[in-house]
C-alpha cells in the first residue's frame, strides 16, 4: 500500500509543480479564436478573394479571346513547321485560314 501512496504523491507532486491555469487559458483562447474564424469564414474568404483580384485582376472576354487566338495560331505554326510534306503544309495553312 505504501508503494501506491508514494506513486500517487509523486504524480500529484508532478502536476502540482505546473500550473493548469495557463494551459486552460491557452486552450480557451485558441477555442475562441477558432470559433470566430469559423463564424466569419465567408467574410474572410471574400476579403481574400478581393485582395487576389486587386493583385492579379482577371482578364476581359476580349483579352481571353485574343490569347486563345494567339495560342491557336502558334500551335498551327508549330504543326506547319514540323510537317515535311508540302501537301500537308498546304492543308494546315487552309485550316488556319478558316479560323
Amino acid at each position: 500500500m505504501s508503494a501506491t501512496v508514494s506513486l500517487f504523491q509523486t504524480a500529484v507532486g508532478a502536476v502540482g509543480n505546473t500550473s493548469l491555469f495557463p494551459m486552460v487559458r491557452g486552450l480557451v483562447g485558441f477555442s475562441l479564436f477558432a470559433g470566430l474564424v469559423m463564424l466569419f469564414r465567408p467574410l474572410l474568404t471574400g476579403m481574400i478573394h478581393a485582395l487576389t483580384l486587386v493583385v492579379k485582376p482577371s482578364l476581359t472576354q476580349e483579352q481571353r479571346a485574343a490569347r486563345r487566338h494567339m495560342r491557336d495560331a502558334q500551335m498551327m505554326q508549330r504543326l506547319i513547321n514540323s510537317c515535311n510534306a508540302p501537301s500537308h503544309e498546304a492543308e494546315l495553312r487552309a485550316i488556319a485560314a478558316r479560323e
